[in-house]
């Protein structure tokens, strides 16, 4: 039983990285048509800098959401510590 299933894992590590080379091998063909061109044309220096500051914007708004829902959550952890601890000490 043991050696079928190390025979699988087996034939497993070697069937994914051989899938994954095929289908990025089959994949050039399509990225390469159009001269390279994307979906708005040629790329220039604006639009790749328009897209570098879209993915800062996209992290910085993405900390600081996070960043005030962990306060949040700190908050309420807090008030329910705090509300337990007096419940414990009063009469």
């Amino acid at each position: 039983m043991r050696a079928r299933v190390r025979q699988a894992a087996s034939h497993g590590l070697v069937a994914v990285p051989l899938g994954l080379a095929l289908a990025l091998a089959l994949d050039v063909p399509a990225i390469a048509r159009d001269n390279g061109e994307g979906l708005l044309g040629e790329t220039d220096d604006k639009i790749v800098t328009a897209f570098g500051l879209g993915v800062v914007v996209f992290f910085l708004v993405v900390v600081v959401l996070g960043s005030m829902i962990q306060d949040g959550l700190e908050r309420r952890k807090d008030a329910r510590k705090a509300a337990a601890l007096r419940q414990r000490t009063s009469w």
